[in-house]
């Protein structure tokens, strides 16, 4: 008699830690969340709209594999106007939320037994992504100094040696908000170059910076023949978590088995929610810049809060929607973050969420409305006081 388990890699998984203290509060309509990454105001009406007018018009039909074309060539100009360097719509390519172009990049180039490097903490699903495909990963840390998050470049250099399958890099990243120094990027590209190592570039929060338009890109840096692989989404910056669609920028050589992939994985994305995105990209640049106004604001009132409070170191975020600190003693953050709904009607994300390198720090999610905000740090303070 067998047992009836899944694989022993699917097993091993890590389930996701902010889903479980999110059960904790289900339920509760008094708690104050801040667990997920999104933000608490709707998509703007008029992306709503247009796929609206797409579904009643009929547009509930397959579509091409890798998007439709007019969107295709809408990324292709709002990427080529954004990095400043030509990125042809025949190296872009549509996917059913950014997740599922980090798991076709991670089937694209990882094979069973191959050696992964990311950068941690980490939002879970890039480290265990390579890890359903039969992967090693190795986590190369990020760390506080100068209060800000920093990552030591010849460590990660000196990870990336010869047998190095892939290098997974998210800037701006998740949790922590670090990002990629512009000055960093020419000795990463280098080493990849030097021992043929793919380089997957998770951009989702590239539009969410605080200090520049963008966070620095490798894209500007490549030519189509380079081991780079771009994905994105539309989650963050246009508010459309819940419309799951993203976008790869792929080699040329890539392409056509990016397509097959895509076909047996979801064949296709909506095209009524591709006409949403279409709108979003073509239109929606006064709605990212009022965002980054609003993170920008919402940043300074958390982080200056957190600052006031005995106890709680805080690092400035360069970029995201997170604050990602710490409270002195904490050294189990999902029973932290558990207490603090049971005690505070709070709803935070635990740091070990995103690896063992986050054990704990808790992370806020700020993309809320300002007495939002203040209403949860609010109870922070009196939950730590007490």
């Amino acid at each position: 008699m067998f047992d009836a388990l899944p694989r022993r890699e699917v097993q091993d998984l890590r389930m996701s830690r902010i889903r479980e203290v999110a059960n904790a509060g289900l339920g509760r309509d008094d708690i104050l969340a801040f667990w997920f990454g999104e933000s608490d105001q709707p998509t703007p009406q008029f992306i709503r709209q247009a796929a609206a007018d797409a579904l009643l018009s009929g547009r509930t039909y397959y579509t091409h594999n890798l998007g439709r074309p007019e969107l295709r060539e809408s990324l292709s100009r709002y990427l080529t106007g954004l990095h400043g360097a030509p990125i042809g719509g025949e190296r872009v390519a549509v996917t059913s939320a950014g997740v599922s172009a980090l798991m076709l990049a991670a089937q694209l180039v990882v094979s069973p037994g191959d050696r992964v490097v990311v950068g941690g903490p980490i939002w879970p699903n890039v480290a265990e992504i390579p890890k359903i495909l039969s992967a090693h990963v190795e986590v190369i840390p990020l760390e506080p100094a100068q209060g800000r998050w920093r990552m030591d470049l010849d460590r990660l250099l000196a990870a990336l040696t010869p047998d190095t399958k892939a290098l997974f890099l998210n800037s701006p990243n998740n949790p922590t908000g670090w990002t990629l120094p512009a000055d960093d990027r020419a000795a990463i590209l280098q080493r990849c170059r030097q021992h043929g190592i793919w380089l997957v570039c998770d951009d989702v929060y590239e539009r969410l910076t605080f200090d520049a338009p963008s966070a620095p890109s490798f894209l500007p840096l490549v030519t189509p023949g380079d081991r780079v692989i771009g994905t994105n989404s539309f989650s963050k910056a246009w508010r459309m978590t819940g419309w799951r669609l993203g976008w790869m920028v792929v080699p040329p050589t890539l392409m056509d088995g990016l397509g097959v992939l895509i076909e047996y994985n979801t064949s296709c994305a909506p095209d009524f929610v591709q006409a949403g995105a279409k709108a979003a990209i073509d239109h929606g640049e006064p709605d990212v810049a009022t965002l980054k106004a609003e993170l920008s604001a919402a940043r300074d009132q958390v982080l200056t809060a957190l600052r006031a409070m005995p106890g709680v170191e805080a690092p400035s975020p360069d970029g995201g929607l997170y604050a990602f600190f710490r409270v002195d003693g904490c050294t189990d953050s999902v029973a932290l973050c558990k207490a603090l709904i049971a005690e505070a009607g709070l709803g935070l994300a635990p740091g070990s969420a995103f690896g063992p390198e986050g054990e704990g720090w808790l992370r806020w999610c700020f993309a809320a409305r300002p007495e939002k905000n203040a209403a949860g740090l609010e109870r922070l303070a009196a939950y730590l006081r007490r």
